[in-house]
């Protein structure tokens, strides 16, 4: 009996061993994270605000300081990676990682970025959502090793979220509406087909990452607003008129019609028909170039946190150079060709894309994708070809590239093609946009030993 008892106690010890083994062996697994569950992250944040209709220079802001903040989180557990702080203007250095934790940094990266991104949009409820079924997912795998990295993004993430409080977004918000001068003509007027406020007046108020101050690139001036008829301002407003002539003379099958639908990136397009009106949404310009980065860090099979590296320099100089085009488009502020054009040309006439609300020079396309174009060239290597499907869920076919500055001068001139600026401000505009992204590549010190 007693032998008995002993062998069922040994038994017990046993099995009790067995289950403590496994145990552990089940506290000890990784939380595995790739690329494109980081990918994953950023185009949900852009789902969310396509479905919250943000304007681009804000949609700028929405990407910079979530990847801002999960690249801070890798700089903590990479060395090849330099830190942001004392780079970017007011920036200090985030809370230090605790060693002695089991901190998982891709973890940490995700959780920061989430927990940036879903405090800038307006539905943070889809942001939410979608963040609670990862935690679940990376709680199942290792809960000691999801609550450590959780603990410090979001210390990280506090860390950014008290840093972009200080960049006068708050104060522009309350700043008055833009005021329209209708005693000069050369000035910007509302166009159709809803006429609505210029949109962000003040933005040049916003605190920029790298450059000096909004104005460092202000581009060569315009040429003189004139409607004689021999003045380079006229050509150019002639211009605009006859291309978009053209366009519609060769249907649906002009390939500068597609160029132009294609880099349209308009995220409120308002159609009337009758008394009936809808909008359809879409994402903006700097999306697109984040859509392009995406392309090109998968592409070329870049690791986690290669591909944060990128998604940060990238949205860096794009948030930067929405704050210098912005700059400059309400300090000249130009009339749109559609409303010269209506006035004196053509009463009927209508660009082919729609006019967006808010000045004429420089092109915010353009800039923008001078400066993201000339940084990804950094990044990835010139002469690098891409298919970009970024707007296939927009209805629109995949258009490939031989490079990024290729993709930019076609953005570029789409502008032109779609009806709503001057050749003047596509040409400077992309000037203005390569020489920030230029500045950005000077200044910004990423990498370690670079």
């Amino acid at each position: 009996m007693k032998k008995t008892n002993k062998r069922q106690q040994t038994l017990f010890c046993l099995l009790s061993s067995i289950i403590l083994c496994v145990s552990c062996q089940k506290e000890e697994k990784t939380i595995e994270i790739t690329p494109n569950n980081y990918h994953d992250v950023v185009d949900t944040v852009t789902e969310v605000m396509v479905h919250d209709i943000f304007s681009p220079p804000v949609a700028s802001r929405i990407y910079n300081y979530p990847n801002i903040a999960a690249y801070e989180v890798i700089c903590q557990g990479d060395p090849m990676y330099k830190t942001l702080s004392g780079q970017l203007h007011n920036l200090s250095p985030v809370p230090q990682a605790d060693t002695t934790k089991s901190i998982n940094f891709k973890v940490a990266a995700l959780v920061a970025y989430l927990e940036v991104g879903k405090e800038l949009v307006f539905s943070e409820n889809k942001v939410e959502t979608y963040r609670d079924s990862l935690y679940t997912s990376w709680e199942s795998i290792n809960k000691r090793s999801f609550n450590d990295s959780k603990a410090y993004g979001l210390l990280v993430a506090k860390h950014i979220k008290d840093w972009l409080s200080t960049d006068r977004y708050a104060q522009t918000r309350t700043m008055p509406k833009f005021s329209v001068n209708t005693e000069d003509p050369a000035r910007w007027q509302p166009t159709p087909p809803d006429y609505m406020d210029g949109i962000e007046p003040h933005w040049r108020e916003i605190r920029p990452s790298i450059i000096d101050s909004a104005s460092q690139f202000t581009p060569s001036r315009h040429p003189d607003f004139s409607l004689e008829k021999d003045s380079q301002f006229y050509k150019e407003l002639t211009e605009t008129y006859e291309v978009g002539n053209v366009i519609k003379e060769e249907g649906e099958t002009s390939e500068k019609l597609q160029i132009a639908q294609f880099w349209d990136c308009n995220p409120y397009v308002s159609t009337h028909k009758g008394h009936l009106m809808f909008a359809t949404k879409k994402i903006t310009p700097g999306a697109h170039w984040i859509g392009i980065c995406k392309i090109a860090s998968k592409k070329t099979g870049s690791d986690f946190n290669k591909t944060i590296y990128a998604y940060t320099k990238t949205s860096i100089a794009i948030a930067d150079a929405f704050i210098s085009c912005w700059d400059e488009k309400y300090r000249s502020n130009l009339i749109r060709p559609e409303t010269l054009i209506n006035q004196h040309i053509d009463e009927n006439w209508e660009p082919v894309l729609q006019t967006p609300p808010f000045p004429e020079y420089t092109s915010g396309h353009s800039v923008v994708s001078g400066a993201a174009s000339t940084v990804l060239t950094e990044i990835f290597g010139d002469n690098f070809s891409f298919n970009d499907d970024t707007e296939l869920k927009y209805g629109l076919p995949i258009r490939s590239f031989v490079s990024f500055n290729q993709a930019a001068d076609e953005a570029a001139i789409s502008r032109l093609y779609g009806g709503i600026h001057y050749r003047a401000a596509i040409d400077l505009g992309l000037e203005q946009g390569r020489n920030l992204g230029r500045f950005v590549i000077n200044k910004l010190q990423m990498i370690a030993n670079d």
